[in-house]
């Protein structure tokens, strides 16, 4: 059985009795249970957090809600977090939750939340600087590959792919966002603290590699090094053509030979982590000035801003039906294209919340009508919730973080109230987000321990208790 399947059984089981135990207990006590771990067994405290947690509970009138905030919050500090110092430097590795390897997406996204209280907290702060620099060792091992091992010598149960697998690389599936992201967390580190010791010689090297994989990738003259096929039953875990994909036509924009939620893209040119590479370029930008870097880096990043920018305005839109001009999901630059949204970010619906200025995006707004919309393959609306899912976990399964991304996305109340109605209905009486749950029947849900989920919920309660209070009071 792989990993895929036997996650998906475990949690599907571990749902329904989890369920059935908590509705037993909820008829004979209304205070909502202990369920966060016990302090005892918690991988990292955090002051800041703890206070934020009490003012939260204290302060908001849906005491539900707190009591899920008070779950999830926390959830990446008390349980993924393996924090040290290593020769002199903080140094910080993070789990995805229930699978043993550290992505360089979900690392970064489930500490980002985290960075509003830095300058509160010294340790927090070192943390985070901690996985910046884990981040770093882990572009300078594989820029091509999603997630990494602990230990550096670990050989990873994918080591039969048909890729160049490295050790300590637990999968090598080449995605765009693995890299952005990493830029992303550095770039609101520096802005929150100041700090800029992270931003050493291997640092640049890091930054350096990134900007040669965006290039190679860009497949102006041939294919680039990057190959990958696996055996496996699932076709979006393994790569057509001999494991490059399927063709496209060089028009400036980077490939992504697999989305962010791991499954495969159909069209390489994925247009919402092109945006996201787009804004990470403009912020490493920022990021070499300050590091008063010189040289190919500078010109290249500059080469690239340009290149990318131009190919979006002119191949990321097709007119759709009743909608008009919107984004697309993928396209090869032949005039194919992909429509769709899919609830891992980045996303076409999470454009808002990664991209500045793209609130006010004409275009984007009318691609968010279409995605919350039926003429979206993978938007589900059942008895339970309505939200987007996508093919990794299946038909009529929603994630609840397309659900927190459409109300971190909104500014209707009406609309925001929504969605929290949704969250608050769907955790299945665990007091945690899940990857996806049944659009009919939320106690039929995936992923447990999914902690980039929790984040995620929580930077949208936090937001909401700063901008628009009123919502966390139903």
């Amino acid at each position: 059985m792989n990993r895929r399947r036997f996650v998906k059984q475990v949690s599907l089981a571990t749902g329904a009795l989890l369920f059935t135990r908590y509705t037993a207990l909820a008829a004979d006590n209304p205070v909502f249970p202990t369920v966060r771990i016990a302090e005892r067994k918690r991988k990292f405290r955090s002051e800041a957090v703890e206070k934020t947690i009490e003012e939260i509970k204290q302060n908001i009138g849906n005491k539900e809600l707190a009591w899920l905030f008070e779950n999830c919050f926390p959830n990446t500090l008390d349980t993924t977090v393996d924090y040290r110092q290593l020769n002199g430097r903080p140094d910080t590795y993070v789990i995805t939750g229930d699978i043993d390897a550290m992505w360089l997406r979900d690392s970064a996204a489930q500490v980002l939340p985290y960075l509003p209280l830095c300058n509160k907290d010294k340790a927090l702060q070192q943390l985070i600087a901690g996985v910046i620099n884990r981040q770093t060792k882990c572009i300078l091992k594989d820029p091509y590959a999603n997630a990494f091992y602990k230990d550096e010598n670990k050989i990873s149960s994918w080591r039969t792919d048909n890729t160049d697998m490295k050790p300590g690389v637990h999968e090598r599936k080449w995605e765009i966002d693995s890299l952005c992201y990493p830029i992303r967390l550095a770039h609101s580190y520096w802005k929150t603290t100041n700090d800029t010791s992270v931003f050493d010689a291997d640092w640049l090297r890091a930054m350096k590699l990134i900007v040669k994989t965006f290039k190679e990738q860009q497949r102006y003259n041939d294919d680039g090094p990057y190959s990958f096929q696996r055996k496996t039953e699932n076709p979006s875990d393994s790569l057509p053509m001999n494991g490059f994909g399927y063709p496209v036509k060089a028009n400036g924009l980077i490939c992504s030979s697999f989305r962010p939620s791991d499954d495969a893209t159909v069209y390489a040119y994925l247009i919402p982590s092109n945006f996201f590479a787009l804004s990470a370029l403009k912020q490493l930008k920022e990021l070499l000035v300050l590091h008063s870097a010189e040289g190919d880096i500078v010109s290249d990043v500059n080469t690239l801003i340009k290149q990318v920018s131009n190919a979006l305005d002119e191949y990321a839109t097709v007119n759709y039906k009743a909608f008009g001009k919107i984004y697309a999901y993928e396209v090869n630059g032949y005039g194919s294209c992909n429509l769709m949204d899919d609830a891992n970010i980045p996303s076409l619906l999470s454009l808002s919340y990664l991209i500045p200025g793209m609130q006010t995006d004409e275009t984007y707004l009318r691609t968010r009508k279409y995605i919350l919309s039926s003429n979206n393959p993978f938007f589900y609306k059942g008895s339970a919730a309505e939200g987007i899912g996508g093919p990794h976990v299946g038909k009529d399964m929603i994630w609840p973080i397309s659900i927190i991304m459409r109300g971190m996305t909104s500014k209707e109340d009406d609309e925001i109230k929504y969605c929290l109605r949704m969250l608050q209905n769907t955790h299945a009486h665990t007091g945690f987000m899940h990857e996806s749950f049944h659009k009919d029947n939320p106690a039929q849900y995936t992923r447990s321990w999914f902690a980039w989920a929790n984040s995620l919920f929580g930077e949208f309660i936090l937001k909401l208790y700063n901008e628009r209070p009123h919502l966390l009071n139903a």
